[in-house]
């Protein structure tokens, strides 16, 4: 019988080849190089599909010498990517101790946009508009999808921005989440995280710009009113409606806080 090696060497001969699964190939970049590269080299590995999320990275240390950078490099790198949600640094001891790639896109888009808007790198109005088209899309589609666990989500906001004395911190934060809801039930998850990441953004604007209104408590059961009559579309199926009055709603949000686009010509 053939030995185990001469089967191999005649699977070779014949043109035949086992392709064993390979890890992350890391390669050397210039000594000139900055964090950036580094970047781009961890990028590549996972664009290419050796580094999915759960895998870890290479300690400081490794990840250094492979790359024939500095460890101060590559420390920041580290930090960027970790800020951008694309990988969690764990302490300790232990197999979850490390660095590890992550999936948190939503924490990154919210502290991106919260930034710029800030910065006013993009405006209040930009944020409102872009926030007008995702949340119709949502809307629509939840119309569609919406299950009982996705009403159940949309029903408890409700019922917090409908407590009554409830302080206008916690309606704001109802009021992100019922919008949410609708977005989680439209199934697609792109959509929901940009839909929170942007409400997210403008967390801080709308409440200064409440603090602003001359009667707050009116304005809040005004948009509780319209926040019902949204939900009661949706379980309708009525698509088209339920668009609608999202979008309406949205826009007359807007123009009873005059002083939220204020804050970003203001800063323009």
């Amino acid at each position: 019988m053939p030995s185990e090696s001469v089967r191999k060497d005649d699977d070779t001969a014949a043109g035949h080849t086992v392709n064993a699964p390979q890890g992350p190939s890391w390669k050397p970049v210039a000594r000139s190089s900055t964090h950036e590269l580094v970047i781009n080299a961890i990028e590549e590995q996972i664009t290419s599909g050796s580094l999915t999320v759960g895998d870890p990275l290479p300690s400081e240390r490794e990840l250094a010498a492979k790359l024939q950078v500095s460890r101060a490099a590559v420390r920041e790198a580290l930090r960027v990517m970790e800020s951008l949600g694309v990988i969690v640094s764990n302490v300790g001891s232990g197999k979850s101790a490390g660095t590890f790639i992550a999936s948190m896109p939503k924490e990154a888009l919210t502290r991106f946009l919260r930034l710029h808007v800030a910065l006013a790198n993009f405006s209040i109005e930009e944020a409102i508009e872009t926030r007008i088209q995702l949340e119709r899309s949502s809307t629509a589609l939840a119309t569609g999808r919406v299950h009982d666990d996705a009403l159940a989500g949309m029903n408890a906001s409700l019922a917090i921005m409908d407590t009554p004395g409830v302080s206008l911190e916690t309606f704001n934060d109802a009021d992100t989440a019922f919008h949410v809801a609708i977005a989680h039930a439209s199934n697609n998850q792109l959509l929901s995280d940009l839909t929170e990441a942007i409400r997210g953004s403008l967390r801080r604007p709308i409440l200064d710009a409440f603090h602003e209104v001359e009667d707050p408590r009116a304005l809040m059961a005004q948009l509780q009113e319209e926040h019902h009559a949204i939900m009661q579309a949706i379980v309708d199926r009525d698509t088209d409606h339920a668009v609608q009055l999202t979008e309406d709603h949205i826009r007359s949000a807007t123009a009873a806080l005059p002083q939220l686009t204020n804050q970003s010509r203001a800063g323009s």
